[in-house]
């Protein structure tokens, strides 16, 4: 028999664990996404799974379908996050500031993916990020933090000569609008032309007197069936249009680039991050 060492290494038949997950808003569409991301081989295992204290599925699976994963639904936050290496909030605004709260005062980093919080859960973020890090991601797709990137180059190059209009589609049961993610390609427009949203966001043209205002940028809304997603900003001026599109087909997508999120949160130094501090651009 060969005895181990201290400080020597595992046996190569016990690989170390993955690191430990919460997942909030766990019975909505993005938490089952999230579920189903975590099937395909995700470095994560599930720890913890918090639904609202008035959830019909408190005490169930964490799973909806398929494969049981031996999680209960809790609505207690602090128990769920004993232990976990880090926390995702795909919940709704209402909760966003009770659970950076809980994160903040278990140490375990946050990644905020829901949307349509409001100005007191912003500021409870911000003091939350003075002790952990946290990432607030209205649109955890690659491909939209690509997409956002893309507008930013595009806003410096053609300044303010063309006209800048916000449009997007989602499913019906969608609360919010205009969506997280169009606020954020707003934001990135305005702040690339040295203004802030608030001044040149325009949200209602009904009326009859209702012509375009030098400088706006516009939002449009589609809620209907089972959109997924679709963004879409369009630059225009006289005798030519730039449209930058992103389309999604399969909300796992946003789950994927979550949890890849998730893993480049572990360990960071406590602060507020982006998509784009992922990406590295």
């Amino acid at each position: 028999m060969v005895s181990q060492t201290l400080g020597s290494q595992p046996p190569a038949s016990q690989p170390p664990a993955s690191p430990p997950l919460v997942i909030f808003g766990i019975t909505g569409r993005m938490g089952q996404s999230l579920v189903a991301a975590l099937r395909e081989g995700s470095a994560f295992h599930l720890q913890g799974a918090v639904a609202s204290a008035d959830s019909v599925r408190l005490g169930e699976d964490a799973a909806a379908a398929g494969r049981a994963t031996g999680v209960k639904i809790t609505a207690d936050c602090a128990a769920a996050l004993k232990g976990s290496a880090v926390a995702v909030d795909f919940s709704v605004g209402s909760a966003v500031a009770a659970h950076a709260r809980a994160c903040s005062e278990a140490g375990v980093p946050l990644l905020v993916g829901a949307t349509a919080f409001d100005t007191a859960a912003t500021a409870e973020l911000t003091r939350a990020a003075r002790s952990i890090a946290v990432l607030i991601a209205p649109n955890t797709s690659v491909g939209v933090a690509t997409l956002s990137q893309l507008v930013a180059q595009a806003a410096r190059a053609l300044g303010e000569t063309y006209d800048v209009e916000i449009s997007e589609a989602h499913h019906r049961e969608k609360r919010d609008a205009p969506s997280g993610t169009a606020l954020s390609l707003g934001e990135v427009v305005a702040k690339s032309r040295g203004q802030t949203l608030n001044e040149v966001a325009v949200f209602d043209r009904h009326g009859a007197d209702a012509a375009r205002k030098p400088h706006g940028i516009g939002f449009s809304v589609v809620r209907a069936g089972d959109i997924v997603g679709e963004h879409t900003v369009t630059f225009a001026a006289a005798g030519e249009r730039l449209e930058l599109t992103h389309r999604t087909t399969d909300r796992v997508i946003f789950a994927r680039g979550a949890l890849r999120a998730a893993a480049w949160l572990i360990g960071r130094p406590a602060g507020l991050y982006g998509m784009k501090d992922v990406l590295g651009v």
